[in-house]
């Protein structure tokens, strides 16, 4: 266990004034988005908060990027789950903050980390409810294995292609890929980002009538700066080559989102579909790339691996037909994104989450507020904001931090680039900080939530567990269509289990219908094959 920096409490200090930033504009008409819509995340991986032209970057060129913000809702102030890839994805797909997820480092010189059967992704979550869900690119959990625990299609997604570990997805034109359980040799000469936009348009175009969900980490404009090719536009700029490839990777990502934009609509589904764009930490430098020479992180001091607002604010558009044009300045965290996608779907959000639903700020009314933030890079450094003040926790003899470690403290409002140290002069604030970051790191807070089902002796039981915060009212269970066995209720943090006969052959499902509030709910899953 790390001895962190003590808690100290010498000096007066003053906890006033921590409101957060409201929306920016309270005035602007709200939008609603149709009940149920598609869904497409788009995560790149290591790009800055300004390395795209609607937060300020002036040397990469981002038309189709800056015109969705233009169109969509830009989010002025987006943190990234971690400064790092795995932990980050593991907030942003559970809702957990890596204080409490199962992900809260990359591996160093072990094996890649892994998520597990007590994880609930939004995917899960999405395909409970009806949802037809893919994963097309970086999924960054290991091992490369079928059927184990972390794999995407175990994580509730129908369909996958692509890297199942991040260290696999630093080659951009690889020897194979994965599709579902299966590796896909391919030439070693083809530009993966290339076939996942492929793929993804595809999954596109065969949408039906249930909504989707469409998943797409690609690995752009990750290191190596690998590209088909010369730099394009950037070939003749006097950058090194790995600035001018990194611009160029940039681009392509830029292109790609477009190409994505074109296919919804292309298919008729982008009224009714939401695209969600950002990326899972700041800017790296890594392979000769100078995240300086982009202005990559903007105003803010840091870059990828650290918990300065560098590396950890990123970029977050929404972009919908149905959605009016705002700029939101309320600070929100890619762990918000499971309760949001629970809420848009119209699904009972999960109890004992970090995040908080923000679908109340793309339709321009309100959503409720952090009080604080936090990060945890275990046995390195953590991070709370809270208001307008960020403190940053050094673990002994990281970063400079000395024998005894060491704590800074941050007015955001007042110095937004982090270069004035106030934790001297505010020790009671810091002191009061730490408590509360102390508090917020911990075990998995969840309980068991949704429908599973499991082969015990001569039946087959199918459970329905319910981990939100609402009771469930006239719930239903069925095996296969068969007659449902009723209870009444289910009331929060409890579980209700029937066993049923085990058919013979044939693809098993369960499904449980019930009623929360004033909504009404079917839960499917597939049940194991058999024994």
């Amino acid at each position: 266990m790390i001895d962190w920096p003590s808690r100290r409490t010498l000096l007066a200090g003053s906890l006033a004034g921590l409101a957060v930033p409201a929306l920016a504009s309270q005035k602007a008409e709200a939008a609603e988005l149709p009940a149920r819509p598609n869904i497409v995340v788009i995560l790149a991986d290591d790009l800055g908060g300004s390395e795209i032209g609607s937060y300020g970057q002036r040397l990469i060129h981002t038309p189709n990027l800056d015109r969705m913000a233009k169109e969509g809702v830009r989010f002025e102030t987006a943190y990234a789950g971690a400064p790092l890839c795995a932990p980050s994805r593991c907030a942003m797909l559970t809702g957990l903050h890596a204080g409490h997820g199962t992900v809260r480092e990359n591996p160093e010189g072990g094996p890649q980390h892994a998520l597990t059967d007590a994880d609930l992704t939004f995917a899960e979550l999405l395909r409970m409810s009806g949802y037809r869900t893919a994963c097309i690119g970086k999924w960054g959990f290991g091992p490369e294995q079928a059927g184990q625990p972390s794999h995407p299609n175990e994580r509730g997604f129908d369909e996958f292609y692509g890297y199942i570990t991040h260290r696999h997805a630093h080659h951009y034109f690889p020897t194979y890929l994965w599709h579902n359980g299966a590796k896909v040799a391919l030439d070693g000469k083809t530009y993966a980002p290339d076939v996942f936009r492929e793929r993804a348009i595809d999954f596109i175009r065969k949408s039906g009538d249930d909504p989707f969900l469409l998943y797409f980490p690609t690995n752009l404009p990750h290191a190596p700066s690998a590209v088909p090719g010369d730099a394009g536009e950037y070939a003749h700029e006097p950058w090194t080559g790995a600035n001018r490839r990194h611009a160029a990777q940039v681009s392509r990502l830029d292109s790609d989102v477009a190409a994505l934009v074109r296919a919804l609509k292309d298919a008729g589904v982008a009224d009714r579909t939401l695209v969600l764009f950002t990326s899972d930490n700041g800017p790296h430098h890594e392979k000769g790339v100078t995240p300086d020479l982009f202005d990559s992180n903007g105003p803010h001091r840091g870059v990828k691996r650290n918990l300065y607002e560098g590396g950890i604010r990123v970029p977050l558009i929404a972009w919908s037909p149905r959605l009016r044009p705002r700029v939101v300045k309320q600070p929100v965290a890619s762990w918000d994104l499971l309760p949001t996608l629970a809420d848009l779907a119209r699904v009972p959000v999960p109890a004992h989450l970090d995040g908080l639903s923000f679908r109340g700020l793309l339709a321009g009314t309100h959503a409720p507020q952090h009080d604080h933030l936090v990060w945890n890079r275990p046995r390195k450094m953590q991070a709370i904001r809270r208001g307008r003040w960020k403190l940053i926790r050094f673990a002994p003899h990281i970063a400079g931090a000395g024998p005894e470690g060491r704590v800074e403290l941050y007015d955001l409002a007042a110095d937004p680039g982090e270069r004035h140290d106030v934790a001297a002069t505010r020790i009671e604030l810091a002191d009061e900080l730490m408590l509360v970051l102390d508090g917020a790191i911990g075990d998995d807070p969840r309980v068991p939530y949704g429908l599973r089902t499991e082969v015990v002796g001569e039946e087959l039981v199918v459970t329905l567990s319910n981990g939100s915060k609402v009771a469930w009212h006239e719930v239903r269970l069925s095996l296969n269509g068969a007659k449902a066995r009723t209870v009444e209720v289910v009331n929060p943090g409890t579980a209700i289990a029937v066993g049923f006969p085990v058919p013979s052959g044939g693809r098993l499902s369960a499904r449980a219908r019930f009623r929360a509030g004033k909504r009404s709910h079917t839960f499917r899953t597939p049940a194991p094959a058999g024994r």
